[in-house]
């Protein structure tokens, strides 16, 4: 492929110059990406890094994709300021079965390797599992910006926490990786690889990383758990009127590295819905662009609901709480639409509701709005 550029939107390639010699040794490499199945979705920003694959991929090398669903079990301690809760093995098992099917909307499945690292990790025995630890020191492992400020905070790191960084270095190990890619809270994991590679008789691998998508909130890099993403697999609605919501100040970089760049209005909100549609247009076409975009000029700019609402049915008690009802219905918990009630964020035909019990005499055949986009007609017995 003449115009592959496999530095693109690349924030570091290391060591200097090694990229260019791998690629130099004229056959296909082989590049990796590891994931922890704790989310079952793909989110744009993550979008991101397997397009900079499927580059990869059609120039004629070979993408291994590494499903982490051991070292899942321990937690990935990457930016986190206290140990990451440990998913249910079933959860996880699910998780990695559903991440798989979205990826293959970005990767060609014919072409790409899906390992899960339990396959070389459970096996290891404990003397093997101590050789392995012998590969980096723990003087190395508190470089780690994380691991740093907890430990002089005095916050506890526990044993597992620091096996991550050589657990996942061993997967380069298992697969012979020529490339990683990553983002760029992932560079020291990635490093580690080439610390460890070399104790195994291999050349170590080279490793770029890409800039974090920011979220919706324009400040936080986009993340399932806070809440802050947007879902390939999400309706067009939600994916157009969310892309409508990010902040002014993130449209640059979701310019450059969602929608490909080139020209683009002037003017912020335009640019926004050149950005919207483009978005849309890609994971649902020109039909699904068209219903996301009518339903924000609706629903947003008009404050109208939209055509077409689904039902739901009041068959709990009378009266109904409604924090209960909408955690039940749309999600979320509890707490979480309390506050939304609180702050005006649950409307009865337009109309703001205060308070959380609410009678079905008063609910019944009307149109419920949880947030800006959220709509469902209630519907009694």
């Amino acid at each position: 492929m003449s115009d592959f550029v496999p530095t693109r939107h690349a924030v570091h390639v290391l060591p200097e110059g090694g990229l260019d010699a791998k690629l130099k040794l004229g056959r296909p490499l082989r590049v990796k990406l590891g994931i922890d199945p704790t989310s079952p979705d793909v989110h744009l920003g993550f979008a991101v890094v397997l397009d900079r694959l499927r580059e990869w991929q059609d120039a004629g090398h070979t993408v291994v994709l590494i499903v982490g669903d051991y070292t899942a079990r321990i937690g990935d301690p990457s930016g986190r300021s206290a140990e990451r809760p440990v998913l249910a093995d079933d959860e996880l098992d699910a998780n990695a079965k559903r991440f798989r099917e979205q990826v293959v909307r970005v990767l060609d499945p014919e072409r790409t390797e899906f390992r899960f690292n339990g396959e070389w990790l459970a096996p290891l025995t404990f003397a093997e599992t101590v050789r392995l630890t012998r590969t980096l020191t723990v003087a190395r492992l508190l470089e780690r910006d994380d691991f740093a400020k907890r430990f002089a905070a005095g916050e506890p790191i526990s044993l597992s926490e620091l096996l991550y960084p050589p657990m996942q270095a061993y997967d380069s190990v298992a697969i012979e990786a020529d490339v990683e890619i990553g983002g760029t809270d992932q560079l020291y994991n990635l490093l580690a690889g080439r610390d460890v590679m070399p104790h195994y008789g291999l050349e170590p691998q080279v490793v770029v990383t890409y800039p974090l998508l920011v979220g919706l909130d324009g400040v936080e890099k986009m993340s399932k758990s806070r809440g802050n993403y947007i879902g390939i697999n999400e309706p067009p609605e939600e994916m157009f009127g969310k892309t409508m919501s990010i902040p002014d100040d993130a449209l640059p970089q979701w310019w450059e590295l969602v929608a490909g760049g080139g020209e683009h209005s002037a003017d912020p909100m335009e640019w926004k819905l050149e950005l919207a549609r483009r978005i849309t247009a890609r994971w649902h076409g020109e039909d699904g662009t068209r219903a996301g975009e009518e339903h924000f000029t609706r629903v947003v700019r008009r404050h109208e609901a939209p055509e077409a609402v689904e039902e739901a049915r009041l068959d709990g008690p009378d009266p109904v709480h409604l924090p209960a009802f909408l955690a039940a219905t749309l999600g979320e918990s509890t707490s979480h639409w309390r506050r939304t009630i609180d702050q005006g964020g649950v409307k009865l035909d337009g109309r703001a509701l205060s308070g959380y019990d609410h009678p079905w005499s008063e609910l019944d055949g009307a149109v419920l709005q949880a947030g800006k986009r959220r709509f469902v007609r209630l519907v009694a017995g």
